[in-house]
């Protein structure tokens, strides 16, 4: 067998197993979006995975239990996890903060939220908190991870076939070859995908907030004071990175406005503190 018909064979055989792959794993559409999406895994499996991640990083962490801090997010939280809609309902939600320096938060498969106290200070209100609370929340339901988990399996499998196929060219070949589907597995497929679910997120975190009484005008501010967090200094470009620009993520918050200010005048929380 030539080389030219190795090749041949082979991209037949790796697509043949994306698209099996592909079309065999389970269908998502967001409930707020209504986007459509595969995903790796299911619920159950995800919310197994989220526990058991949930339970390891609090066992290697500081974890707070009472006080101010603990209080002002197990509030939001309370409140946050109401707004979720029916996808959110079907979560066992819990919520802990650790004590750390990071500015960070995260929430894992099946409700899992994690607060690193290093992030409190940078948000200057209960409406800020919210923004990035319910931008993780967000991402737990609309199953991003797990989606993501597909993405890199069948990007994964692609280079692997690709690997086997250019196996009897010499060297320079293929490194070039293997160089150019590297790369447009990764800035052509993940990372677009990585930076639309951090779009979609931000709209469902405007969502919650909004419904839970919380101002979403407030996460444009909340925004702007992470961006001075980094400094903006050694970041990326934007086709490099798994998020949106600072600039980009702060004008696609300002388009969803109206949306999450209509659902803002409708809530039944509107003046609680």
């Amino acid at each position: 067998m030539n080389a030219r018909t190795r090749i041949i064979l082979t991209i037949v055989a790796v697509l043949s197993y994306v698209g099996y792959t592909y079309l065999s794993s389970e269908s998502f559409k967001n409930p707020e979006t209504g986007r459509s999406a595969r995903v790796a895994l299911t619920e159950v499996q995800e919310t197994a995975l989220g526990l058991q991640s949930y339970k390891q990083v609090l066992s290697e962490s500081q974890v707070l239990t009472s006080g101010p801090e603990y209080d002002r997010v197990v509030r939001i939280a309370q409140r946050l996890r109401v707004c979720t809609g029916e996808a959110g309902a079907k979560f066992q939600w819990a919520v802990s903060v650790v004590r750390s320096p990071q500015i960070n938060a995260f929430c894992l498969p099946g409700g899992k939220i994690v607060v690193y106290t290093g992030i409190l200070p940078v948000a200057a209100n209960d409406a800020q908190l919210a923004t990035v609370m319910g931008h993780e929340m967000a991402h737990a339901v609309a199953r991003h991870g797990s989606q993501r988990m597909l993405q890199t399996k069948l990007a994964n499998a692609a280079v692997t076939g690709a690997q086997v196929g250019v196996s009897g060219m010499d060297y320079e070949q293929q490194r070039a070859i293997m160089g150019a589907i590297g790369a447009g597995a990764k800035y052509g497929i993940i990372l677009p995908f990585s930076r639309e679910h951090e779009n979609e997120a931000d709209y469902m975190g405007l969502l919650y907030m909004a419904r839970a009484g919380y101002d979403p005008r407030e996460a444009e501010s909340f925004w702007k004071r992470m961006a001075q967090q980094s400094g903006g200094g050694g970041k990326p470009p934007e086709f490099a990175s798994t998020h949106p620009s600072d600039d980009t993520r702060i004008r696609h918050i300002h388009d969803s406005l109206p949306a999450a200010l209509a659902e803002y005048e409708k809530s039944r929380f509107r003046g609680q503190p």
